[in-house]
């Protein structure tokens, strides 16, 4: 991938118009774009509240313009959540749209993830572990584990159902990085912001250079492109400045791999 690809961009907008501007912008500096809760239901509204069928029928080409634009690249946050069955329901309709991934929460249960896994078709399945806008106080409440715990026990169940990938704080990826059990699954992480970027509601946060030396695959990243402070110049100056820092980041990590391998193999020579 190019450091471009690693680039997730969630459409979280309230017109299928704003949506297709953004794609039209940004598809050339920008991987894969996130569809989520709030476009989804978006787009729903558009086609069922409108009272004159020709408004409908109007929006309903706007938004299969919209997915002929996307193709191939929609990453469906549809953060499925349910009972087995709901859940593989679900997944069938999802992957036959092409889309290149689609997530479920890990908190709904290994069978509900399997579900999801036998159903994908060609798309990659992900499963969110740890929301990042909650703190460990909250993770506590919640789940009864600190974050790190918490999402160290959801990977190792996701990878075990075959999931493809996880998604997570980058604060949980040393932890991830350290289990070779875990190496199969893609790192998907939301909560990064550029240091010119306000953090927003997001508790658990990196900079995008500091997530890719983590280990990240994939970042998340919305406002700092699509909102961006008037000195950075615009949604398209933005995306390649983050572009450009995953870059350095990535040659940093391809160093200190090698590195590691070396000191890995002297260890080896050295027992034996």
């Amino acid at each position: 991938m190019e450091p471009k690809d690693r680039i997730i961009l969630p459409l979280d907008v309230d017109s299928v118009q704003k949506a297709t501007n953004l794609v039209e912008l940004l598809a050339p500096y920008v991987g894969p774009f996130k569809v989520g809760l709030e476009f989804i239901n978006t787009m729903l509204a558009s086609l069922i509240l409108p009272k004159d069928r020709e408004e409908a029928e109007s929006n309903l080409w706007a938004i299969r313009r919209l997915f002929d634009l996307l193709s191939g690249k929609i990453f469906w946050d549809g953060k499925f959540d349910d009972i087995p069955n709901t859940v593989a329901g679900a997944s069938i309709p999802v992957a036959k749209m092409g889309v290149r991934m689609f997530n479920v929460h890990a908190s709904a249960g290994r069978e509900s993830v399997v579900k999801a896994v036998a159903n994908k078709g060609n798309a990659l399945v992900l499963g969110v572990t740890v929301l990042t806008s909650i703190d460990s106080k909250e993770c506590v409440f919640i789940f009864g584990q600190e974050p790190g715990t918490k999402v160290l026990r959801f990977a190792l169940m996701l990878a075990d159902v075959k999931a493809d990938g996880i998604i997570c704080s980058p604060h949980e990826l040393s932890l991830i990085r350290t289990l070779p059990d875990l190496d199969s699954l893609l790192t998907i992480t939301p909560g990064v912001r550029p240091e010119w970027a306000a953090v927003g509601d997001q508790k658990r946060v990196m900079t995008p250079g500091e997530a890719i030396r983590a280990g990240a695959d994939y970042l998340v990243i919305g406002r700092p492109i699509t909102q961006p402070p008037s000195e950075i110049g615009g949604p398209v100056k933005a995306a390649k400045r983050i572009a450009a820092e995953i870059a350095e980041a990535l040659e940093t990590r391809q160093k200190l791999n090698k590195i590691v391998d070396k000191i890995s193999l002297k260890e080896v020579k050295y027992v034996q």
